[in-house]
């Protein structure tokens, strides 16, 4: 299987992803959008992941690969790819099929509770997972408009749309993912206090 994952900032990348790829002798590549790479064929990968980063998917003007990125997410949904979209990711293929994501009255970062749905709890997926895990969250942004065919599956006391889950595609406003196969949990052993020192000191909801 043939992996590639989309970065925006140079402290963001899959995590665990990129140690289960490895383990499982899956070839992985990149995309580091920060530095302008170029985006590949859709028929040189298999699998698209898609990341996090400080910017918001509406600020084209500041981040003008964010556009080209868009049109990349949506050749690849139209083309059948399995997806998974980590915070900024999610938000970004909510937006290319047709949600809407907006800025949320309060933001969300660190160590958090959600409420999972019944109905998501009796899938597979999530069938073991707690009512309320506890997850790592940091987003200021929200899904205000869900796209068609997306089924809110989770929501905290700051945010009602935390997580939607539509055919082969699953995007992810806290910091674990999963797709139809697999399910992984992007903790990572230690702190990564550059990530950290990026986050902005303004209220945050907790």
């Amino acid at each position: 299987m043939r992996l590639h994952y989309l970065q925006h900032v140079p402290f963001e990348n899959p995590g665990s992803i990129l140690t289960w790829a490895k383990e499982n002798g899956h070839a992985i590549t990149s995309t580091q959008l920060y530095q302008n790479d170029a985006l590949p064929e859709q028929q040189d990968f298999d699998w698209l992941v898609v990341m996090g980063g400080p910017m918001n998917i509406y600020e084209e003007e500041i981040y003008p690969w964010l556009a080209a990125e868009k049109l990349f997410i949506g050749e690849a949904i139209a083309a059948g790819k399995v997806i998974i979209g980590l915070c900024l990711g999610g938000q970004l293929i909510a937006d290319v099929i047709g949600g809407k994501v907006t800025q949320n009255p309060h933001k969300e970062i660190g160590w958090l509770p959600i409420q999972l749905s019944e109905e998501v709890r009796s899938t597979p997926l999530f069938s073991f997972f707690p009512e309320q895990p506890i997850v790592f969250q940091w987003h200021g942004d929200t899904f205000s408009v869900l796209p068609d065919d997306a089924t809110c599956i989770a929501q905290s006391d700051g945010t009602s749309l935390h997580s939607d889950n539509f055919f082969q595609i699953l995007l992810n406003r806290f910091h674990s993912c999963s797709s139809l196969f697999y399910l992984f949990l992007l903790i990572l052993p230690e702190p990564n206090n550059q990530e950290l020192a990026e986050c902005n000191k303004i209220p945050v909801f907790y």
